[in-house]
């Protein structure tokens, strides 16, 4: 009997942040992950949207402050455009716990931009396994 495993798939993940050392340091770290590849690095939400027309990412990291348009903006288009991508809005402490950030439901997570590197990777998979999981119930 032949067994198939999802295990195996590939985690795609967009970075979207506007400052490039942030950018580069994130694709860095999930590019030395086992299953996850970087599809894209976007500086503001803008092109988050159009890369995840391109790309289609399983998970994003974005980050909820950038010009052009900032996170909040770009995340219910990002929804409307791919409602099984998982967002995780990527943030300082105050922002995380605005009241505007609480109210959002187009984010599927928060965490805050000081959070270890091995917990965001933790957190960008369990975000992944969210969206294989949601993708077997439709």
């Amino acid at each position: 009997m032949l067994m198939l495993s999802c295990e195996s798939s590939v985690l795609r993940v967009l970075v979207v942040d506007d400052h490039e050392l942030t950018r580069l340091t994130l694709q860095l770290a999930f590019s030395c992950q086992e299953n996850i590849q970087v599809v894209g690095l976007a500086s503001n939400g803008q092109e988050a949207i159009e890369m995840v027309k391109c790309c289609q990412p399983d998970v994003i990291v974005l980050d909820l402050q950038m010009p052009i348009m900032d996170g909040w903006s770009a995340s219910s288009q990002i929804k409307a455009i791919s409602p099984q991508t998982q967002i995780l809005a990527y943030s300082s402490v105050e922002e995380a716990k605005s009241p505007r950030a609480t109210g959002m439901a187009n984010f599927d997570d928060f965490c805050k931009k000081d959070v270890s590197t091995s917990e965001l990777i933790a957190l960008v998979r369990q975000l992944g396994k969210r969206r294989g999981d949601s993708e077997i119930m439709r």
